[in-house]
């Protein structure tokens, strides 16, 4: 087995998943202010550094996707590069590489997601580092005569040519192409669209000779939308998403891990365990952000006195998804 194939299913080991703490500078300066904690190059070093030293993570997370200011940092009072740290803990250090999404076109509500430039560069630094896998986000938004379908295939295209070029640096792309549930949208038009764009993505991906067996993908739930009046239950949603996941995602791929994609943390869980109920043919996990971090950051709130209790809520969300990554939630 290569070292891609080796370490996409580390990734997506059965019981584990993936903690995204790739927020940007400014993601996390808001996220500060809503604690009331300045945002600097320290505290925001601080913070992260008391999530990944939460005692027995490894148990639960199989990687961590850092943003390129964490990745730089050390361990709060320590000589020890995160990365590295992470390393030590049997936690796979992953990087976040895209920069950013961008109108479409002037004027456009619709994205494409920059980072090409450079990029070959950048990923063998990373790796140089201790990377061993990376990250990239396409973001589809639904709304009056979107998507298009110049914008789901151009999102496609630099998603294909991200994750070669990241097999080239020795590195699993996690291929995230995130169809937005922001709007009134019914259950079935997420569904719709989530295939297209599954559709053109993997339509891409074998148009660049990507070798499938070392990427990850990291897809959206098919959601109501999330000013929808008819919510779908925790049941559909996982009826709905197994069932665009399995007419449009070549078996080829190792394993899925779910963005959570602003849903409350007690529903990314429960609709997480309930798709594993069913068989599949991939290991099903999270990968989630806010969903694991948000109860740990109201905690921490600036001060390293609260790291016990941070600790504790960090590890109990992440014991939750981890039984639901098994459906025994």
């Amino acid at each position: 087995m290569s070292e891609l194939h080796s370490v996409a299913a580390r990734m997506v080991e059965k019981g584990k998943g993936i903690l995204a703490a790739d927020e940007s500078t400014g993601t996390c300066t808001k996220r500060f202010e809503g604690i009331g904690v300045e945002s600097t190059f320290e505290s925001r070093g601080n913070y992260r550094s008391n999530l990944f030293t939460a005692p027995g993570l490894e148990s639960y997370i199989s990687g961590v996707i850092l943003y390129d200011e964490t990745f730089r940092q050390n361990i709060f009072g320590t000589d020890h590069s995160i990365p590295k740290y992470l390393q030590s803990k049997d936690i796979l250090p992953g990087i976040k590489v895209d920069t950013g999404a961008h109108p479409l076109k002037e004027g456009s509500d619709e994205k494409n997601t920059t980072g090409l430039d450079g990029l070959a560069e950048r990923l063998g630094e990373y790796y140089a580092l201790g990377a061993r896998f990376a990250k990239w986000r396409a973001v589809i938004t639904l709304g009056d005569r979107m998507p298009s379908n110049d914008c789901i295939l151009v999102n496609a295209e630099g998603l294909a040519k991200y994750a070669l070029s990241c097999q080239q640096a020795s590195l699993v792309p996690i291929v995230e192409p995130e169809v937005l549930m922001d709007g009134t949208h019914t259950i079935d038009t997420s569904f719709d669209v989530t295939e297209r764009t599954l559709t053109t993505v993997f339509d891409q991906l074998e148009k660049h000779n990507v070798d499938l067996r070392g990427i990850v993908l990291k897809p959206n739930m098919v959601l109501s939308g999330y000013d929808c009046k008819n919510q779908a239950s925790v049941e559909e949603v996982a009826q709905k998403t197994l069932e665009c996941l399995m007419k449009n995602v070549p078996s080829r791929v190792p394993g899925i891990a779910f963005l959570s994609g602003g849903q409350s943390d007690e529903l990314a869980t429960l609709r997480l365990n309930e798709i594993n109920k069913y068989d599949t043919n991939w290991n099903v996990t999270f990968s989630y952000g806010r969903a694991l971090q948000q109860d740990a950051l109201k905690a921490w709130a600036g001060k390293l006195e609260n790291t016990k209790i941070t600790h504790e809520l960090l590890l109990s969300r992440a014991k939750s998804n981890s039984l639901a990554s098994t459906g025994s939630l």
